[in-house]
């Protein structure tokens, strides 16, 4: 990013300069590197299906080439797509890091260059077979990863998984939780862009408001709720919607707003309804993960019956 009139932007010369510039990079103890760029360069914000696809091509292209990969991404949308290519990356048997910047790299106080160098380092070590985000000394399980602040360093947490690693002194790698190695062979799945909608419940929401967007089209929705998954238990609208919706094939998974625990449909009555209508529990899941779950699973041209199966059945470490 470099500043503009209009704010910071994307400015791929510029990063190409800061790259040069870091003697880090040519020292004898940093993997030799590669870097490919996928034109044009975007800010996060603007990120969608189709740079999803167009980042795991790239990765299904050279996947035999290198033993690793690194995606420099803006933070906006980075759990979005960690959640996404951890799906996608079928059989996935080589790291693949997500990491930036919270300052641009080329500004003073950066801290991309660290994020950078430590991500190359793990991108070369063989144990780690998962698609993750490192930054701020943490490497995370990517589809287990929120932004949690906009403004400090410290910008992604893992709120229901630990840490992959820790970096200090040394790279302190705890692989007694990472994935194990795949017995297939590597598949990228790519994502089709199937209509997808996030439904935050707050106090005095009318959710009569949403029931023009509930039709045969839509194709998964994720709800934010309350707590362990409840709802207004005067919300006596949204559950003939839920269940139009279930009926014509719609996928409803409900996540929680709070960034620790998890949904228990039916621990309390305002969230049994739900679950009696055709709601699956979004367990721990993050909603950037049951959102990018949901595309994978339509793209794998499953029934409805077994997507809502699948939605409750850990298949990347998304789930205990």
């Amino acid at each position: 990013m470099t500043r503009t009139d209009a704010g910071l932007a994307p400015d791929l010369q510029a990063l190409y300069k800061s790259l040069t510039q870091m003697p880090e990079l040519q020292i004898s103890d940093m993997p030799d590197w590669d870097m490919y760029n996928i034109e044009p360069l975007l800010d996060s914000s603007n990120m969608t299906v189709d740079e999803w696809n167009r980042i795991g091509m790239v990765i299904e292209e050279h996947y035999d080439k290198y033993d690793g990969f690194v995606i420099l991404h803006g933070t906006d949308t980075m759990a979005y797509t960690a959640s996404a290519l951890s799906f996608m990356l079928e059989n996935l048997a080589k790291p693949v890091v997500i990491t930036g910047a919270q300052i641009p790299l080329g500004e003073l106080r950066s801290d991309g260059k660290d994020n950078l160098i430590a991500s190359m380092m793990i991108a070369a070590n063989e144990n780690v077979r998962e698609v993750c985000i490192y930054f701020a000394d943490m490497l995370m399980r990517g589809n287990r990863t929120i932004k949690y602040s906009s403004s400090d360093l410290i910008a992604f947490r893992s709120p229901n998984y630990p840490p992959l690693a820790n970096a200090g002194i040394h790279i302190e790698y705890n692989e007694s939780i990472m994935r194990k190695a795949p017995t297939e062979p590597f598949r990228l799945q790519k994502l089709e862009n199937v209509p997808i909608g996030v439904i935050k419940v707050f106090p005095g929401i009318q959710f009569g408001l949403f029931e023009s967007i509930m039709t045969e089209s839509l194709k998964g929705i994720v709800i934010e709720t309350f707590g362990a998954g409840n709802i207004p238990s005067t919300a006596s609208a949204l559950l003939p919607i839920i269940e139009k919706a279930f009926k014509h094939g719609t996928i409803i998974t409900v996540c929680t707003q709070c960034p620790l625990g998890k949904v228990l449909l039916g621990a309390y009555q305002t969230s049994s309804a739900l679950k009696a209508v055709g709601a699956v529990s979004g367990n721990e899941m993050t909603t950037e993960a049951a959102v990018a779950k949901l595309y994978y699973l339509f793209s794998k041209g499953y029934d409805a019956e077994e997507i809502r199966r699948l939605m409750e059945v850990n298949l990347r470490g998304e789930l205990d």
